[in-house]
């Protein structure tokens, strides 16, 4: 069986096993009879023209893994960000692991999305945000038909939550092959600060697919932070759909850092509504063998006297492959507009692909939006003057690419992040480096 039938023939025994409200069923209905007609996107979209999930969707995934499979703290806290006290929400195999997590309700909420959907207490919270901003497309609605479990954060008014919140999705392998869909919604309301850091990781060499969906809503002069960690194991494959509604002064930034992994797909969509906003989008990747990863960005400027910046660097070894497709939308009322977007990639093989296709739709007469993409390798002549300088030639490209890498690693805010990934580049990298950028 396919895993489109299967998926559709296991619906009505899914829905007959959760609890849940009235007006989320009907969502449900809707998503799967969208994702009934679109069925998983191919290269015949001109949105996934470079990436194809045929391969990965051969598997026979378990949709509903119900092993359950202990794991001790010690056998995975090198995948948290452990020098420093956070919040944590932790899934292992799609389910909530209490013993991993720290959540709290004082002061502001971070507990799990499955209580909010099916809790009175959060139905006016639910029908304002949920589902509202994510797009109607195939994975999307995949993931809305089927959601049960994710992290659930609500941020008040004039709140700054004092330390991280970390969103860990562990999968162990007690299936042959396991689908999971975390379902996580972020609000942040007014002159609300939050930072959070999320990771998706599998423990097996089995097959893992995760197709997840984060909506996030950053209110009137909020602050929101995201820290996107994927260096997973070459047997897992990862969908990420992100979308954030900003309103007028706030400030949102997501850096996704895409290491590790078969098929990484970041579907990352911010939509401006208000004026005064600032939309970050930074990435890095560095990939090897046959790995594929694949950047899909839109920010879409809806009012005037707002800012944008793009910043993705990539480096690409083997037969590994990278696609940075980004999109900048201008409606004609957002008039004064600063938007940004740059692609830098360098190729460290002859066998390694880079496809760019850098986008701006500018309807306003009165903007400053720029876009630039270059692909090349490393400068022999400064490799050159680094081994007259005694630089082994291993190091000297190791410090060349951290350089290349710096102006992303530069706006990240937590310390212990940035000295995360800085060790995770070196290691990559194969280098030494004595010092944090």
């Amino acid at each position: 069986m396919e895993l489109k039938d299967k998926i559709l023939s296991s619906y009505v025994a899914f829905e007959n096993g959760v609890d849940i409200n009235s007006d989320v069923h009907e969502i449900r209905s809707k998503a799967l009879e969208n994702f009934e007609k679109l069925g998983f996107p191919t290269k015949k979209l001109e949105a996934w023209k470079y990436t194809s999930l045929n391969a990965i969707l051969k598997k026979d995934y378990s949709i509903f893994p119900d092993r359950e499979k202990a794991i001790e703290l010690a056998d995975v806290k090198e995948y948290f960000i452990h020098d420093i006290d956070t919040y944590k929400v932790v899934f292992i195999d799609g389910k909530y692991s209490s013993f991993l997590s720290q959540t709290t309700h004082q002061h502001y909420d971070v507990c799990l999305m499955s209580s909010a959907l099916n809790s009175p207490k959060y139905k006016a919270v639910i029908d304002t945000y949920f589902n509202k901003v994510a797009k109607q497309d195939n994975l999307t609605s995949l993931n809305t038909a089927f959601a049960t479990e994710g992290a659930y954060i609500h941020i008040p008014k004039n709140t700054e939550v004092e330390k991280p919140i970390q969103i860990i999705n562990f999968t162990t392998g007690s299936e042959a092959a396991t689908m999971v869909q975390p379902r996580n919604l972020i609000i942040v309301e007014e002159n609300a600060h939050v930072q959070i850091i999320e990771r998706h990781q599998s423990l097996t060499a089995n097959a893992v697919l995760t197709n997840a969906v984060t909506e996030i809503y950053a209110g009137k002069s909020a602050t929101v932070d995201v820290y996107k960690i994927q260096n997973d194991e070459l047997n897992a494959s990862l969908v990420d759909n992100t979308y954030v509604n900003q309103k007028s002064n706030s400030v949102a930034s997501v850096h996704t850092f895409s290491f590790g992994g078969n098929i990484t797909r970041n579907n990352l969509n911010f939509y401006q509504n208000g004026e005064h906003i600032d939309s970050i989008l930074k990435g890095i990747t560095i990939v090897e063998g046959k790995q594929h990863v694949d950047h899909h960005t839109l920010v879409h400027h809806i009012e005037p006297n707002c800012e944008s910046h793009q910043d993705y660097k990539g480096i690409y070894d083997e037969r590994s492959t990278g696609v940075f497709n980004g999109k900048v939308i201008v409606n004609k009322e957002a008039q004064k507009t600063n938007a940004y977007q740059q692609n830098n990639n360098v190729l460290i093989s002859d066998k390694a692909t880079i496809n760019a296709k850098p986008q701006l739709e500018i309807f306003a007469d009165d903007v400053k939006c720029s876009h630039g993409c270059t692909i090349g390798q490393l400068d022999d002549d400064a490799l050159f003057y680094m081994q007259q300088r005694g630089i082994p030639q291993k190091e000297g490209r190791g410090l060349l690419m951290f350089a290349f890498a710096n102006t992303v690693l530069e706006s990240v805010k937590i310390p212990e992040v940035k000295s995360r990934i800085t060790k995770l580049i070196a290691q990559k990298l194969g280098v030494n480096i004595g010092f944090d950028l």
